[in-house]
């Protein structure tokens, strides 16, 4: 990854761009005119007695009346037991050969390297999220 890293800062020196003075100062007025937007202060609650009351008995009607739905439907007949010995007797035997996976020194390596990669992209994130605030 450090070659990679190389090929795109030497791509990156090539880049050859112009930027007028008009686009680099609407850039920089859009940069530093960003304020945070205001928070509202939180309505105060207003709900009466009477509406809370309307609401916990439409809550009561409705659950009763799936209860009594539900209770009111026939039971489905449960199956009985089925014997599947026979079927079991038939199936064919699998020989396992199982061997021990070991890893050779060039995946640990790339991991190692892609672990190192990781970690310097992570720092240069920071260190941008550092510079812009």
């Amino acid at each position: 990854m450090d070659n990679l890293a190389k090929q795109l800062r030497d791509d990156a020196e090539r880049i050859e761009c112009t930027v007028s003075e008009e686009l680099d100062e609407r850039i920089r007025a859009s940069l530093h005119g960003i304020t945070p937007e205001a928070v509202a202060p939180p309505r105060p609650r207003s709900k009466s007695f009477s509406f809370w009351f309307a609401s916990s008995l439409t809550g009561v009607a409705a659950a009763v009346t799936i209860i009594a739905i539900v209770n009111l439907q026939d039971p489905e007949p449960v199956p009985g037991p089925v014997d599947v010995t026979p079927a079991l007797l038939n199936l064919p035997t699998i020989q396992w050969h199982v061997e021990t996976a070991v890893l050779t020194t060039p995946l640990e390596q790339e991991i190692e390297n892609l672990q190192s990669d990781l970690k310097k992209a992570e720092e240069a994130v920071k260190q941008d999220i550092d510079r812009l605030f």
